[in-house]
């Protein structure tokens, strides 16, 4: 949810009169210090960065023609939070790629716009510390896909378009 963390330390800390092994985090983009017991990691989110061979997969979901069918915008904004609390790059990506189609086709609100700039800035700051290339170019890889996935899209509705004419 909150980005890409660094772990800084593991230390001991009294949790409620136990001493357990906590991870010390600094959240890269605000610098956001947070502190995880080590057995509470899978229930947070917390997983390593994804390998180069998951960076194609991402790219691969952000080309997907899918978009969440869901109409009201509430129960789609719940959804995709619960996407991306889960930790999970490709449920982030899935999020990315769904509310850049659909603000494609129909303005967003403004609490999907700033879930879609989260989501997106999410994905390409992974991208760019798992391919280790700037940020910067991340998002450009990031955009030229999603950009490119919807030409595909428009070349198919103005083949359709053609053929109804031509009809």
């Amino acid at each position: 949810m909150h980005g890409v963390g660094e772990v800084k330390e593991i230390t001991k800390k009294l949790i409620l009169g136990e001493d357990r092994e906590c991870y010390c985090l600094e959240i890269q983009n605000t610098r956001m210090k947070v502190m995880i017991p080590v057995e509470k990691v899978r229930d947070v989110g917390i997983r390593g960065i994804i390998s180069k061979d998951e960076i194609n997969r991402v790219l691969e979901l952000l080309q997907k023609d899918e978009i969440d069918p869901e109409e009201d915008w509430k129960i789609r904004y719940q959804n995709n939070m619960n996407k991306i609390k889960s930790g999970s790059i490709f449920e982030v990506a899935d999020v990315c790629r769904n509310l850049f189609r659909r603000a494609n086709g129909k303005e967003l609100s403004i609490m999907e716009r700033k879930l879609y700039e989260n989501a997106y800035n999410l994905v390409k700051t992974e991208i760019a510390l798992s391919n280790g290339i700037s940020p910067e170019e991340s998002g450009n890889l990031v955009s030229d896909v999603l950009a490119n996935s919807l030409q595909g899209v428009t070349k198919e509705s103005a083949l359709d378009d053609k053929q109804d004419m031509d009809e």
